[in-house]
């Protein structure tokens, strides 16, 4: 299901093929990997031409904050500058908690397309805030970007599901 603010934006999530989604996806599963404790990992990438613009996994043991989004918003930042977000998709894991996301709408990124939800998340024992993502847009009238979820389900939750306890 594709959840898209109240106000219109050219860059469509639809209009792109779901191999295409299932493809970058498999840069961020590629990315989780590193932290086998918090596999949330996320990727950007450029949508006019599947450039890949920044990676990001969860390193939570430095700082709370740093969420496997919010490190590769720090990393897109660091490459390319604070500019350009309405062209670029970020590809995670996990469904964005309400930090991650609100600082994606913040960011006025044009996409965000997320593999296991917050509710499975929980499921597994990891701990989150119950409020989805779709939430924190609809709550954000600013936000012009789309939200899909469920890319690659199966692939994230088994990463969740086999990770390493603390």
């Amino acid at each position: 299901m594709i959840v898209r603010s109240e106000s219109a934006k050219p860059l469509s999530l639809a209009a792109i093929p779901l191999r295409v989604h299932e493809q970058a996806m498999q840069l961020a599963i590629a990315a989780a990997r590193a932290n086998p404790f918090f596999p949330f990992g996320a990727v950007i990438v450029r949508a006019a031409d599947r450039e890949l613009m920044a990676t990001g996994v969860n390193n939570r043991r430095a700082n709370p904050t740093l969420h496997g989004e919010i490190v590769a918003i720090n990393d897109f930042i660091a490459r390319h500058g604070n500019r350009g977000w309405g062209e670029v998709i970020l590809y995670t894991t996990g469904e964005p908690c309400p930090m991650c996301m609100s600082a994606l709408a913040w960011a006025q990124i044009g996409g965000v397309v997320y593999g296991t939800s917050i509710e499975t998340l929980q499921k597994l024992g990891i701990d989150q805030i119950q409020l989805p993502a779709t939430a924190v847009i609809r709550a954000a009238p600013f936000y012009r970007g789309e939200i899909l979820g469920h890319v690659l389900e199966s692939e994230t939750d088994g990463l969740f599901l086999s990770r390493q306890r603390v």
